[in-house]
């Protein structure tokens, strides 16, 4: 019997150290929880077999968040800023709240308080980066912006610090590892949620394009491997997710490369969608008008000759920025699902069924955006290593607010160079 009960453990996971901080943290894991599904498609559904119930919820709901998705981006760059926020702060909540039920944290002062506090220090310090970096003219212009840009990493720094000496004030003998163990777990937390949720606001300045592609590659990915997975799902993936399969994430694979390139083609013709976001100082709104860069210009590639005979064709024209997307739906289709599956070993860990229960068939906010916080890393990886280059109108920004001889100095310092080069000698002649 004994022998028995030790390989159940090791099959579902658990190991010696989790019973030993089981009895150390007083109790067993969390029930896992349920959806609340409506009471209005409980009724309309009530004739369905689970699986098919299960089946249309999930349906219905993603068509509204897809419904959703598409009025906020209707809506601006300011709304959709404002929404990653709100997301950011519920997946923090979510996480911190499964710490404070797994750990049964009740009786730690502050806890909740710093982890709240912590989140606050973070979000200053990278909203105030991108306050800097954006609107710089802006925040020239006014005073008290101009002593918080100044200062702000020491500021951050000094809100930081005074949170960490709150930290250590509410230390209690009783519980120091159980702090220290919180601790950790809202710094993981800020880590996965925070940096990943402003590297989603980074994207979106780059243009929307880079914003709305890799968003709706995971999406499609994740409707398409369900519907595969649902249909056609024979052959077990990965143990973390016994209902993934093979068929699904192959069937993924090949739909979401298609679906980025046909999103990619329509979506690059429109300057709304391709031009960079940013700040007009005169009329203190966003804008998004430029002159297309040579990524969402057409362009006629030769097909290699295998596939000439195939597709009957020798030449295609399509647009530069369709490349880059077969990059942004491959990883959203053959990387991006490790984030679920990360999610999914994370929540069997703390026998959890979902990070929440706030969307019927879906779980919670993060369980929806496990994926996506992975995605926007790789976007603003391969937009910096691949596409960013310098940006003259921030560049002639800074310039302007130098002292005037450090202006005079620089002009001189590129004069001579570009004198140096020769190309300033048809404009001396002239």
């Amino acid at each position: 019997n004994l022998q028995e009960s030790e390989s159940e453990n090791k099959l579902d996971g658990e190991t010696a150290s989790d019973s030993e901080s089981k009895s150390e943290f007083g109790g067993s894991a969390p029930v896992p929880t349920s959806d609340d599904t409506p009471e209005v498609l409980n009724r309309a559904l009530s004739n369905l077999s689970s699986r098919w119930k299960n089946w249309w919820v999930r349906g219905i709901l993603t068509l509204a968040m897809i419904t959703f998705f598409f009025i906020i981006i209707y809506l601006g760059p300011m709304v959709l800023m404002t929404i990653v926020m709100c997301v950011q702060i519920k997946c923090f909540h979510e996480i911190i709240t499964i710490g404070y039920n797994v750990y049964h944290s009740y009786d730690l002062p502050w806890f909740r308080t710093l982890s709240w506090y912590f989140l606050l220090c973070v979000n200053y310090f990278f909203y105030g980066e991108t306050v800097t970096d954006y609107f710089f003219t802006l925040v020239q212009r006014e005073e008290p912006l101009r002593i918080l840009s100044k200062y702000h990493r020491f500021i951050s720094f000094a809100l930081y610090l005074t949170g960490f000496c709150m930290f250590v004030l509410s230390l209690v003998k009783k519980h120091y590892r159980l702090q220290f163990y919180m601790f950790g777990w809202t710094h993981v937390t800020l880590l996965i949620v925070v940096t990943q949720s402003h590297l989603i606001i980074h994207n979106l300045f780059e243009g929307m394009i880079w914003f709305i592609v890799p968003i709706s590659c995971v999406i499609c990915n994740d409707i398409m491997a369900y519907m595969f997975g649902f249909f056609f799902g024979r052959t077990p993936l990965i143990k973390l997710s016994p209902k993934k399969t093979w068929e699904g994430f192959i069937g993924g694979f090949f739909a979401t490369v298609l679906f980025g390139l046909l999103l990619s083609y329509v979506m690059s013709g429109y300057r709304c969608f391709t031009c960079p976001v940013e700040f007009n100082n005169d009329t203190n709104s966003f804008t998004v008008d430029c002159e297309p860069s040579e990524l969402f210009q057409l362009q006629e590639y030769n097909i290699p000759l295998v596939l000439q005979s195939v597709v009957g064709w020798k030449t295609v024209r399509m647009y530069p920025f369709q490349i880059h997307s077969i990059a942004l739906s491959t990883f959203a289709s053959l990387i991006g699902p490790f984030g679920g599956f990360f999610a999914s070993g994370f929540k069997r860990a703390f026998k959890i069924k979902d990070f929440a229960n706030t969307i019927p068939g879906h779980g919670g906010i993060m369980d929806r955006f496990d994926c996506q916080y992975l995605m926007a890393t790789f976007v603003n990886v391969y937009i910096a290593s691949f596409i960013r280059g310098p940006n003259p109108s921030k560049l002639i920004q800074q310039f302007l607010t130098l002292r005037p001889d450090q202006q005079l100095h620089i002009f001189n310092t590129l004069k001579a160079h570009l004198a140096d080069k020769g190309l300033l000698g048809g404009l001396e002649d002239a």
